[in-house]
């Protein structure tokens, strides 16, 4: 776990560079060096007074296994997010009123990431799931237009 900063929340108050021990932040870059980072001292994240500092981890756990029937209602509940979605881009094209076509569109915006967290956490997707690294292999052991990125999909087989 390290220390990050919100650029657009830090007023500069730089009370991160007097109590951390390592000297890992840098309010001119507005960086926080990882490596020098302790792992969840929280000395910064403390003294900020912006609340501009957080911790996040280095490495995320591996997905955890779901039941059928898990997957299965999140699956219903992200088709219901995508029906709304819908329906609030509807609102929004018939609407004259400006207010009403701003309200249905944060609701249609609200409902897509919704959808696309639930099928995430089914297990859609999800970048450190074996699901991707599969998909990704397969798409290097089959036919691909010449211009297909080979290198990318190589390149992020080796991140991941």
């Amino acid at each position: 776990m390290h220390a990050v900063r919100n650029g657009k929340l830090c007023t500069k108050d730089c009370l991160c560079l007097y109590v951390c021990p390592t000297g890992a932040t840098d309010t001119e870059t507005g960086q926080i060096d990882a490596k020098k980072c302790l792992s969840g001292c929280r000395l910064c994240v403390d003294a900020c007074p912006s609340h501009a500092i957080s911790l996040v981890l280095d490495e995320f756990p591996a997905q955890q296994e779901k039941t059928e029937e898990i997957i299965n209602a999140l699956y219903k509940l992200s088709k219901s997010k995508s029906e709304q979605e819908k329906i609030a881009a509807a609102v929004e094209a018939s609407s004259d009123d400006p207010i009403v076509r701003q309200l249905a569109k944060a609701i249609g915006t609200s409902n897509r990431l919704m959808a696309e967290d639930l099928l995430r956490e089914a297990g859609y997707m999800l970048p450190q799931s074996q699901n991707v690294k599969d998909f990704l292999q397969s798409l290097l052991e089959s036919n691909q237009p010449d211009d297909f990125p080979v290198d990318v999909v190589e390149k992020l087989l080796k991140i991941l």
